[in-house]
């Protein structure tokens, strides 16, 4: 049994990954998907960071 990750979740890492690092998306699907979802918390933290700077 072959098990998919939701392409909705895919479109929505891949979009959030090249918005704020502007990867292509060759590079991005390109990285594991432990390494993808790593990035993705990686900009989320640094963004909260900003904004609760930002108060």
């Amino acid at each position: 049994m072959t098990v998919t990750y939701p392409l909705d979740k895919l479109r929505a890492e891949v979009a959030f990954i090249a918005y704020h690092l502007h990867w292509s998306l060759a590079e991005i699907l390109e990285l594991p998907h432990r390494e993808r979802v790593q990035w993705v918390g990686q900009v989320s933290n640094i963004n909260k960071a900003i904004l609760e700077s930002e108060r």
